[in-house]
């Protein structure tokens, strides 16, 4: 397929153009003399700001030539590298994620386990297990 979306799309609009240029064309015969002398003095306006406009864009395509070079040129995005351009964003979240995760559950399990330890190396009497508010407070206790 030679054809790219934006070819297509500039097709469509050349038409658009001119038929509605050929509506207008039409309209132009009924109106009076000074009213179409001003409309013409806007068209030429109108196609010299035109002509203007396409040949900054030309300039800006030929000063950004080394960026097309570098994304391959083509314009139409369907390549392998325009793909993963898309998904690589999905795997950096995921992997992301993966990693807060893992890191947030060695950090509770740390937490956990300096409880444990500073409750095994404390001096408490072994009736301190057995009470029940002793039980509640290390249920309260994070």
């Amino acid at each position: 397929m030679t054809n790219s979306i934006e070819k297509n799309a500039h097709v469509l609009q050349e038409r658009f153009a001119y038929k509605a240029a050929s509506y207008l064309h039409d309209g132009v015969k009924a109106l009076p003399y000074d009213v179409s002398e001003r409309l013409r003095a806007a068209r030429f306006q109108a196609v010299a700001v035109r002509k203007v406009a396409q040949s900054h864009a030309v300039s800006a395509v030929v000063n950004h030539s080394g960026a097309a070079v570098l994304s391959g040129g083509t314009g139409e995005g369907d390549g392998w590298f325009a793909k993963l351009g898309l998904v690589l964003p999905l795997v950096a979240l995921v992997v992301g994620l993966f990693a807060i995760n893992t890191i947030q559950s060695d950090n509770r399990a740390q937490e956990l386990a300096e409880v444990d330890v500073a409750l095994l190396t404390d001096a408490l009497p072994p009736e301190a297990f057995s009470d029940p508010g002793f039980i509640q407070f290390l249920k309260v206790t994070p």
